[in-house]
Order: C-alpha cells, then sequence, then structure tokens
C-alpha cells in the first residue's frame, strides 16, 4: 500500500462524515438465525422516484458484496427517469446490509455499551440480511415488491426472498450468482479471509482504537478476489507481460490490483469484507429445507436467471442449476462479455435490457 494510507484504520462510513443521500431506518433488535442478537440495529438506504399511496410500485435493489445503497454509484445508467429501474415510475430502494458499512449496523459501527461491535458482532448469513430487509420493507408498508433484483450476493438475497417470503415479491432477478457456495468459492473466499486475520494490525478484529487497521491483508484479499472478478484473457490482453513504466519495477497488471486494493480501502471496513465474505460461504438455499433441489422446487414467483457466459467466480453452471430447479423460471438469459463476474457493471446496455424484462414480469405476476 501507498504512504497514502498508512495511518488509515478502516474505511467505514464515520458518524463525523456527510450522509449524503443515505437515510437511516432503526429496526431494533434483530434476532439472528443463530439465536444471537443484533442490539439497537440501524439500516443505512436510499430511494429513487416516490413510493405510491397504494404502496405497490416497490422495487429491492440488493447490492453485491462491496457495493452499498448508492446504486448509480455502483451499477451505472441503471436507476433514474427513464431507466430499466425507471424512477418516474417506481419507488427503488437500496439497503445497505446488516454486517455492512457505510452506515448500517455492522462490525465498525458502535454498540450499544459505547464502543465498537469489533469483534464481537455475530456471525450473519444471507437469511439474517433478509430478515433485515424485511424490517425495512415493514417500515414502509410495502407488502409486496414489484421486483426482487441483485448480483452476486444481491442475487443470493433476492433468490431466499423468493424462497422465504414468495407472497412478497412479484419476481426476482438474480445476475451472476448461485443457490449454493461451491468448494472453489469456498477455497477462495477462505484464503482473502486468512489474509486479513494475518494482517498484524488486525488485532482479533479489534483495531479501530488503532492508529492502523490491516489496510495491508484487506489490500491482499481485494487483489485475490478481483483476479476472480476478471478472467485470464481479459488480464492478458489489458496487460501482458508490460511492466509500469515507472521506478517500482512493478508489471502494469500489479499496478492495476494495487489500484484496485487502495480504492476499496478507502470505502470499505476489514471486518465488514469478513462478515459478508463468511455469509457469501455460508450460502445455502437447502439448509433444513431438504437440499438445494426441494428448496428451488417450492419456488413459484417468475424468476429470471442471468448468467455471464466468461464468468470464472459464478460460472454459467451455477445459474443453469437455477433455472433447472426453479419452476416458475424464464429460460436461462446470457450475457456475452469479455470482463467475467463483472461483466454485470460494465455490459450496462445489456444488463438494462434483462433488467427492464424483469420488471414486467414482476407487474404481469398472478402468483
Amino acid at each position: 500500500m501507498t504512504s497514502a494510507l498508512e495511518h488509515l484504520v478502516t474505511g467505514a462510513w464515520l458518524e463525523s462524515q456527510d450522509p449524503g443521500d443515505r437515510k437511516f431506518l432503526e429496526i431494533g433488535d434483530l434476532e439472528l438465525e443463530s439465536g444471537q442478537v443484533i442490539t439497537s440495529a440501524r439500516l443505512a438506504y436510499q430511494t429513487w422516484g416516490e413510493l405510491n399511496a397504494e404502496k405497490s410500485n416497490a422495487i429491492l435493489v440488493n447490492h453485491a458484496m462491496t457495493g452499498w445503497s448508492d446504486v448509480p454509484g455502483w451499477w451505472p445508467s441503471m436507476v433514474g427517469p427513464g431507466a430499466p429501474l425507471d424512477s418516474d415510475k417506481y419507488f427503488i430502494i437500496c439497503p445497505n446490509v446488516i454486517g455492512g458499512c457505510q452506515g448500517s449496523t455492522g462490525p465498525s459501527t458502535i454498540a450499544p455499551d459505547g464502543k465498537p461491535w469489533g469483534s464481537r458482532f455475530p456471525s450473519v448469513n444471507i437469511r439474517d440480511l433478509v430478515e433485515a430487509e424485511v424490517r425495512l420493507a415493514d417500515a414502509f408498508g410495502i407488502k409486496r415488491w414489484v421486483l426482487s433484483l441483485g448480483p452476486s450476493l444481491g442475487g443470493m438475497r433476492s433468490l431466499e426472498w423468493a424462497i422465504q417470503y414468495p407472497e412478497r415479491v412479484g419476481a426476482i432477478c438474480t445476475i451472476g450468482s448461485s443457490a449454493v457456495a461451491t468448494g472453489d468459492q469456498i477455497g477462495g473466499f477462505s484464503i482473502q479471509i486468512r489474509a486479513i486475520k494475518s494482517d498484524s494490525f488486525y488485532n482479533g478484529g479489534d483495531y479501530y482504537s488503532q492508529e492502523r487497521g490491516p489496510i495491508e491483508g484487506m489490500g491482499i484479499a481485494r487483489r485475490i478476489a478481483h483476479l476472480t472478478y476478471r478472467t485470464e484473457g481479459e488480464m492478458d490482453v489489458r496487460f501482458g507481460r508490460e511492466l509500469q513504466g515507472d521506478d517500482t519495477g512493478r508489471f502494469a497488471v500489479e499496478s492495476y490490483l494495487d489500484h484496485q486494493a487502495q480504492k476499496l480501502a478507502k470505502r470499505f471496513d476489514a471486518n465488514t469484507y469478513i462478515a459478508l465474505t463468511e455469509a457469501m460461504v455460508s450460502h445455502d438455499v437447502g439448509r433444513d429445507r431438504g437440499g438445494v433441489a426441494a428448496a428451488l422446487g417450492t419456488v413459484r414467483v417468475p424468476t429470471l436467471v442471468v448468467s455471464i457466459d466468461t464468468d470464472r467466480l459464478f460460472p454459467p453452471r451455477l445459474q443453469e442449476e437455477i433455472v433447472e430447479l426453479v419452476p416458475s423460471a424464464e429460460p436461462l438469459a446470457t450475457i456475452s462479455s469479455p470482463f467475467g463476474h463483472d461483466g454485470f457493471l460494465i455490459e450496462v446496455e445489456e444488463v438494462g435490457n434483462l433488467v427492464r424484462r424483469a420488471v414486467e414480469l414482476g407487474l404481469s405476476s398472478k402468483h
């Protein structure tokens, strides 16, 4: 990491900073599936458009792991007047997940005793994240979303909405996601977690009072992750064996990965990285439901599943499995992209067309 980050503890949103367009909802004590309780939980969220009198025009956007509530900030061209998620017609809301940073209750926020949660923050899973979103819907009086959609981690949550609360979603759309974490994913995720915990500044997760946090460890985790977000071909064509051309002696691809790590350090928290990665590791829609096939077989919500043909983190076979096992699934929609998993962020026109289609499914749903 560069010297500019030497004294950085966390990139989590701090109370002293301007929240911008974020709003905050106190959702009370949140009992987790494990039986543990997050006391006085809070969700940060952002909205676009107006909720109609019948409260029937709401769309839920579920962000990816290192996303946040500002959808235009991480998903360009997707929300706004005339956009695929049209704010002239719909009320679009994106909550930042429990366990996250940027304003929602997570490891970096202050617990009721006046100290950061830190190592005391309980483990959360995908179902817990959805339960917090149910509290958000209830607070707005939204009985049924037109659509619940999201990429990656967000797609996991959308799928859980269809299984746990089918009466509360008109349709769902999962993009580059899965019904269960694979062994390959778990292996890669576990190495990223170990990188953070091995940082000498990690201090068992209680680093918030230090002059420096585990920024280097999180940077290594991000570099590993980013290689899985892109493709081998792109890295070779874009960078090959070219040197950066400065006095560092780095290859250009090393400089690129350094840049990605530094960007994340300025807006994210290492404990949140661990918490949400572990939530993805634990993802299994079939747990305590008779297995994946049994769980997906109960879905009657119109389901649009989107695959990215070069995705090596969530390969297309994982989306094919959802389509095969969900009775109400549309035919698999495949995006062709040279950018791998990150294709959902880059191929905005193609993704936008599919999002419009998903909205129509939700509007016409009779389930």
